[in-house]
Formats: C-alpha cells, structure tokens, sequence
C-alpha cells in the first residue's frame, strides 16, 4: 500500500502528544481508532479534540475530516483491526514502551508501519522486542503535532529502508515535515537543540545573570522570532553579509568558540527548580494556561501561512 492510500490510523496511547495527533489526523480525512488504558480517558481525548478542532479548521480541512471519524477502543486489538498505519505514544519508560511494541507488533500485519512519538528512547532499544522489527520506526512529532509540522523519521538498527520511506511518504502526504536525521541519539535532534538553550537558561538563571522574564524576552523578542523563519545555519548565512557563512565564520568563529567554552552546567537541584517555577509563575501571573496556549496556535498558524507564502524560504 502506498502512503498516500492510507485512511485508517490508529493511535494508541492518548495524552497530550496523542490527543494532539488524533486531531490531526481527523483533521487531514482519516479514520482513526484510538485507545488509552488510563480513566477518563475518552472523555479527554474527545474534549482535546473539541479544543483543537477550531484551529484545524482555520488551517483547512481535508475533503470528509470530522471528529465523528473517531472511534475509541478499550482494548489495544479491537483498536488496532484494520489499522494501516500506527501512531504509538506511550509512556517514555523503555519496560513499558517494549511491551507496547510487542502487543502492537503481534496485532497488525507485517507490512504496516509502527511508529513511535518517544522523545528520547532509541526505536534499535524497543524494535528487538519485536517479531517483524523492520518496520518499527521513530516518528517523533514536534508539540503540538496538530500544528508544528515537524517529525523526526528514525531508523533502528533492524529497521528497513523502505519502511523508513514508507514513514517519510505518509507523513509528507498529510501535510507534515518529515527529516530524516541518520544516527540514532537519546533525544533525537529537536530535543537536544532545545536542551542546549534549556541548559543555558537555567544556568542564566542559577548564576543571577537574568531573570526567567528575561531569558523568555530574549528569544521571544530576538533570535526566536528569526528561528522561527529559517533555522541556526540559514540565519547564521544571512548574518555573514555578502559572503555569507564563510565571513560569518571568520570574523565570529573564535568569539563563538569562546562563549561555548564559557557555558553553564547547571544541576536541577530542589532550590533552582524553585526559583524557575516562582519565576514562571511572576512572569505568567494573571495569565490563563489555556488562554496562552490558543493565542499561541493562532500565532503558529499565521507564521505558517505567511511562511508558506514566501516561496524562497527554506
């Protein structure tokens, strides 16, 4: 089957990541069957669904999307009959996550597709648990996946080339941005970009350098709003003025090379944990979460718009 006949999905595990791709899904024409083991949790997959729905629909739907496309299971078989492709999102706990995988890979037919959202795991760490591991694949969204339209497609050390296409195609098909990063890494490489700036910031912060209202200033109001055009090496190009990177490297290569040398270290100690949450809580006082993070999408979908209308950014 080709990435472009898929229609059924299913989505097994439903927080916050799953919800999210469950709304998605519906939202591109799928059908999708979705499953969670933990209370309640139809009722908050549904209601996540509601809450995403009206963004989705400003972005534009696909011919035959709706919520009615979604069918909730309590048992992982029942959700996985007929599944042409599977979306898993549980728990980043390697015990579990190979337990999962070896239900998951047990129920659906050899030829499709099991792709993990993980964070952080290794898919060679939970393919092995696996009888048909050749098409485990990484397929880690970027939060909120029914918005950012980057995934992560990662290979194990048992997983084929074509499954890895496979993964690419269908994603790419639906509307999203896949990469393909060639070596395995805990974190993968979103991640662990965000983690170099976390760790920074929480140093900023341990040290009495800023506060977290002006770290959060910093990247909002400076370099943020330009890595939220092109990234690191095309802004880097463009701040090289005629002669691009290579200028760029020249004249700032050894003061860059310096501040790497000078970066913090922190430890997440009990006091500094303290001190980010009361900061968190300062900068954000009056402000409600949910308030924050539909301000947030309307914010990400206009970018994406305007992005897609400038066809030389990259």
């Amino acid at each position: 089957m080709t990435a472009s006949a898929i229609s059924r999905v299913a989505v097994v595990g439903t927080g916050v990541i799953g919800a999210s791709w469950v709304a998605y899904f519906l939202a591109r024409g799928l059908q999708v069957t979705a499953t969670d083991p933990s209370s309640h949790a139809r009722e908050r997959l549904e209601d996540a669904v509601r809450q995403h729905w009206p963004t989705l629909a400003s972005a534009g739907l696909a011919p035959g999307a709706s919520p009615d496309n979604l069918t909730f299971h309590d048992t992982l078989d029942t959700t996985l009959e007929g599944a042409q492709f599977v979306q898993e999102n549980g728990p980043e706990r390697i015990d579990l996550k190979r337990e999962l995988f070896a239900g998951i890979d047990a129920a659906v037919g050899p030829d499709v597709v099991i792709a993990s959202s993980s964070s952080g795991l290794l898919i060679s760490d939970v393919q092995t648990a696996c009888r048909n591991p050749e098409r485990v694949v990484l397929g880690h969204p970027f939060n909120p996946p029914h918005l950012i339209p980057l995934v992560e497609v990662i290979g194990g050390r048992l997983t084929s080339a074509a499954a890895i296409q496979h993964a690419i195609d269908f994603y790419r098909a639906i509307g999203k941005r896949p990469i393909n990063p060639q070596r395995e890494l805990p974190g993968h490489i979103a991640n662990r970009l965000q983690a170099a700036l976390w760790r920074e910031a929480f140093h900023l912060v341990s040290i009495g350098a800023a506060s977290v209202q002006d770290i959060d200033d910093a990247i909002a109001y400076g370099p943020g709003l330009r890595w939220a055009v092109m990234g690191p090496f095309a802004n880097l190009h463009l701040s090289g003025g005629a002669d691009g990177m290579r200028h760029l490297l020249d004249h700032l290569g050894g003061p860059i090379e310096s501040w790497w040398a000078q970066l913090g270290t922190p430890a997440l100690t009990p006091e500094l944990k303290q001190q980010v949450i009361d900061g968190v809580g300062s900068a954000l006082a009056g402000r409600k979460d949910s308030d924050l993070a539909v301000q947030r999408d309307s914010l990400i979908l206009a970018m994406l718009r305007a992005k897609a209308a400038a066809p030389d950014i990259p």
